[in-house]
């Protein structure tokens, strides 16, 4: 039973982990530019300051 988890169950595992993070990362593409620029750091300070 391990070994079939080993040869089959694992690396199945493995590739959908790897095609689901690719799709995530492909999916920016997509996404309008505002969406797809990097958060703005301070917005991410001031509201860790707030608390």
């Amino acid at each position: 039973m391990l070994s079939f988890i080993r040869q089959y169950v694992a690396p199945f595992v493995a590739i959908l982990i790897f095609l689901v993070a690719l799709f995530v990362v492909s999916a920016r593409i997509f996404l309008p530019s505002d969406l797809a620029a990097p958060a703005p750091l301070e917005d991410v300070v001031l509201t860790l300051n707030l608390n």
